[in-house]
This record gives structure tokens, sequence and C-alpha cells, in this order.
């Protein structure tokens, strides 16, 4: 297994751990100037020295919670450069609502820790506090958004995006308009290359994207699960998930589950979840 296909396959993980990561070593930087500066000014120190960590940390496990928010809502609300006015004004009270979840998620961590040490948190004047967090969050929210869109924009050169061709179509010249897919141009590394969509082994829902899945790799084609799976459904293609489709031939077992859902798996060993939405549509295409 290449490093590339390692990563594909445990993408979320290493995000995850990235960014904990970052968070971990920016706050307890922070941290450490809170105290160094309450020492440099030689005045007395009126915190006790654990509590900085506190709050810093307590910072940071409320942005690591809210970051699936933030994807959420980039996903749901894409820059609209056509509208760019609206969009401002739209980014703008999201990052008020992120601004108070944040302080939120933030206040309670440390209410509930001061309590424990028998203590008492004061977060201070709520309004003049408010807008002291928020110039800080506001911050935050658009270098989140700005990180995220350039590290989706890193993956789709690195992974490759895929674009539809359709049946005589010259290979260099995608087609946005075809109507059932057969092979997809891939960009990837400066290079183009053509797979196949009968070698896709399943599909996954990711935002904008849905993710095909070849061989243990990974290929990005914007679209929707409802989408392409009406496309693909000529092709031995089945939704048997609100994010999952697979290639009927790739299935190897089907296990069913005490909670009505069924196990899936394929061929490569790849386990999925068989919503019971999506049974009698799955039935009917496997018998048919």
């Amino acid at each position: 297994m290449s490093k590339l296909t390692h990563f594909q396959q445990y993408k979320l993980r290493y995000e995850i751990l990235f960014l904990s990561c970052y968070l971990l070593i920016n706050n307890t930087l922070n941290a450490t100037s809170v105290i160094m500066e309450a020492k440099r000014s030689d005045a007395q120190i009126n915190f006790m020295l654990w509590e900085p960590f506190i709050w810093e940390y307590t910072s940071a496990i409320s942005t690591l919670l809210l970051i699936p928010a933030i994807v959420w809502f980039i996903n749901t609300f894409p820059i609209n450069w056509q509208q760019i006015k609206r969009t401002i004004l739209i980014y703008f009270c999201a990052s008020v609502v992120y601004s108070f979840a944040h302080v939120g998620v933030m206040v309670g961590l440390r209410e509930v820790i001061y309590a424990l040490t028998g203590g008492d948190y004061n977060f201070g004047q709520f309004w003049f506090e408010m807008f002291y967090e928020y110039r800080k969050d506001a911050w935050g929210f658009i270098f989140f958004i700005g990180i995220i869109h350039a590290y989706r924009f890193i993956l789709s050169r690195i992974h490759g995006e895929a674009n539809p061709i359709t049946e005589g179509e010259d290979n260099s010249e995608p087609s946005t308009n075809a109507k059932s897919l057969d092979r997809l141009l891939v960009k990837k590394l400066g290079k183009e290359f053509i797979i196949k969509v009968a070698d896709v082994e399943w599909l996954e829902s990711s935002g904008n994207y849905v993710n095909l899945h070849i061989g243990g790799r990974v290929y990005p084609f914007r679209t929707t699960m409802n989408v392409i799976t009406q496309q693909l459904i000529d092709k031995g293609f089945c939704r048997i998930h609100r994010s999952h489709a697979i290639r009927l031939d790739a299935i190897e077992s089907i296990t069913p589950l005490s909670s009505g859902d069924s196990e899936v798996k394929l061929l490569s060993g790849k386990v999925l979840n068989l919503s019971r939405r999506y049974k009698e549509q799955f039935k009917a295409q496997l018998e048919g």
C-alpha cells in the first residue's frame, strides 16, 4: 500500500490528529505566554499557574468540537463570487454564531473544571467579554475556512479530480452534460488518464463531492449522491445508505444485523452498512 493510498484510507484520522496537535501546540504556547508576560511585568500573579492552561485547553476543545460545523457550513453555503455581498453577510452571521457557540462550550467546560477544584470561574462583564472573544473567534473562523479550502485544493491536485466523458468524445475534453457515465477523465499531478466507471467499487458522499473508490484509491467527483446514483443505476450500482452506494458485482457477502440493517462486505474486504431504508430497493436491483 502506497503512502498516498494509506492516507486516503485513514484521511479522517490524520485530519483529526493534525488538528489536535496544532491546537495543543498553539494553545500551550498561548498559556505559557500568559504566564511569562505576567512574570515579565513584575506584578503579583493573581492566578494559579495551572489556570492559563485550563483557559487555553478549554478553548482548544471547543474549537475542535466546532470544526465539523464549519465544514458543514462551507459545504452548505459555498462562497459565491457572483453574489459576494450576500456571501459576506452570510459568513458574518455565521461567524457570530460560531463565536457564541465557541464561548458557550468553553465557559461551560471552565465552570465544570473550576467547580470540581472547589473554585468559581468568573467570565466577567458579558458583552465586553463577548466582544473581546469575537475579535479572536472571527479571525479563527476566517483562518479555518481558508485552511479548509487550501487543503481541499491541494488534495484535489494530489488525488486527482474526476470529470465525466461521454462515448465518442475526444479523451482530452471532459463533458459536464453526460447523462450516463462510462469513463472518467482524471487530472492528477499534471497528467491526465482515464478510469472506467465499471471499475468503481463503491461511492461515498463527501460534501459537494462523491468519492469514487477504485482498487484502494479515491477520486473526488463534483456531484451529489442522488445525481450519480441515478446516472449509474443502469450500470449495476445501488444506493445502500444515505452516504454510500456500491457496485453489485463487487459484493462478496451480506450479513443481517439484529438492528434490521445489514453489513455488506465487498470483494476488496471493505464492509459497509446497508440501511433498512434502502433494503427494498437493494433487493429489487439484486434480484433484477
